[in-house]
């Protein structure tokens, strides 16, 4: 039978991110970390590789989470070269709505205080600086509001023209996250972690601890530790284990699109729009047709707000994602989409930057793939350990896996090895569940905090 000091179950970001803490930061040896597939294949690679520091919420927790994730990919991004090529054009959130542009004045003096940076409004002391190139180094903290819808569309004429104010977040932009996924493995196994190319199906933890894990192929390895960064996987995989904790699935999509016409200049910002669209503008005999399948019918109705776009890689393509498919899904390999969502996504951009409507109609020009988010309640990760001894979690990371991995994996790391926890440690752990209050004032909060 093998051994080993720990086991990680998964080797998508969170599960790299997990190793790469325990071998290199903390020096254990001998870590192994099981996954049936390639690294990096399942959900990592099907998102959209972005970031930021802008996380709102009840309280602080998830912005300072967040914040101290971004500051380990500022660190490994200097010690790489930055092999991942980590960027900072930004998060752009725009609007065309009084009512959406205070909320975003307000949000942005509120996450000043959770530490997330400066609020500086234009026109104002301070004159607004646009991005300027790919270079992370020296681009500022915090946000610039610009609330003046003529600077709206001096900087961001691509817009719709009533676009009247944006919050462009600056701690934020995108990366290479396969590509880090990748190097973050690779300094594990440099020092003494490595690979095994198997299926988690079960543990082994007579008198409630862990004594070892089990794998598909038959074999087991000797363990009194594991990491489960089992992504989609984790509701599958805590059932396996008899752990009860509330986990669900959705399934989300995203569009690669060749923005042939340039409709969207390369140094744009990651940008969402911010109101609600109403209903796309659809022709009639479209219209109809949905009108009578109860299958379509969900393409008449209004969509809310959220369409993101940006630029991606270094030609014309753009990533488009809508997230407006919110009910619990069942975990399916490979997942499947709506056939009409390319078209939805296209309508959707041409709704925020009109010269896109020439697009309508080519949807069969781009690529669509997704994967799903394992959430929680409240949207907030599961970090640290479990009731059967030996057991931690580093998983329930929705939609920001790339980015709060790194915390994640410093976390669940620093659990394992009984180092010091930081202060947000006790609202990131699964046993937050077994506090009666903390149960009751999840009936407030939103499965949507801080997902955009």
């Amino acid at each position: 039978m093998e051994t080993a000091e720990i086991v990680v179950c998964g080797a998508g970001m969170a599960g790299a991110a997990a190793a790469y803490h325990l071998a290199v930061r903390h020096r254990v040896p001998n870590v192994v970390i099981v996954d049936e597939r390639p690294p990096m294949t399942l959900t990592s690679d099907k998102g959209t590789q972005a970031y930021r520091n802008w996380f709102d919420g009840p309280d602080d927790t998830m912005a300072r989470f967040v914040g101290r994730s971004i500051g380990i990919l500022e660190e490994l991004a200097e010690s790489s070269g930055n092999v991942f090529e980590l960027s900072r054009h930004g998060y752009a959130f725009a609007t065309a709505d009084a009512r959406m542009r205070d909320w975003l004045r307000d949000q942005a003096r509120r996450l000043e205080s959770f530490g997330a940076g400066t609020a500086r409004e234009h026109p104002g002391r301070l004159r607004y600086e646009p991005v300027r190139g790919e270079d992370w180094h020296g681009v500022p903290d915090g946000c610039d509001l610009l609330l003046d819808a003529a600077l709206v569309q001096e900087h961001f004429a691509f817009l719709r023209g009533d676009a009247m104010a944006v919050s462009h977040v600056r701690r934020a932009g995108w990366m290479d996250a396969i590509r880090l996924g990748h190097w973050l493995l690779e300094q594990a196994c440099r020092h003494g972690a490595r690979i095994v190319r198997d299926r988690f199906v079960g543990a082994d933890t007579a008198g409630g601890r862990l004594t070892g894990v089990r794998l598909e192929s038959g074999s087991s390895i000797s363990s009194d530790r594991l990491a489960i960064a089992a992504g989609p996987r984790l509701p599958a995989v805590l059932g396996m284990m008899g752990i009860d904790l509330p986990v669900f699935l959705e399934l989300h999509a995203k569009m690669r699109f060749d923005d042939r016409l340039g409709v969207l200049p390369r140094l744009a910002p990651f940008t969402i729009w911010n109101d609600p669209v109403g209903e796309l503008d659809w022709s009639a005999v479209e219209r109809a047709r949905f009108a009578s399948d109860p299958n379509r019918r969900w393409l008449l109705e209004p969509f809310p707000g959220g369409l993101h776009v940006r630029p991606i890689g270094d030609k014309r393509d753009v990533l488009l994602i809508w997230t407006f498919e919110v009910a619990p899904h069942e975990y399916v390999w490979p997942p499947t989409f709506d056939s009409n969502l390319g078209d939805v996504l296209l309508r959707g951009f041409a709704h925020v930057i009109p010269r896109a409507a020439a697009y309508i109609g080519e949807a069969h020009r781009g690529y669509v793939d997704g994967g799903y988010y394992a959430k929680t309640p409240e949207n907030r990760p599961l970090i640290g350990p479990v009731e059967i001894e030996g057991v931690f979690l580093c998983a329930a990371l929705s939609g920001y896996g790339i980015m709060a991995s790194h915390a994640a994996g410093e976390l669940v790391a620093t659990h394992m090895t009984g180092g010091a926890l930081p202060s947000y440690a006790p609202a990131l752990s699964p046993r937050r569940y077994a506090d009666a209050d903390y149960r009751r004032r999840l009936e407030g909060w939103d499965a949507k905090a801080g997902q955009l």
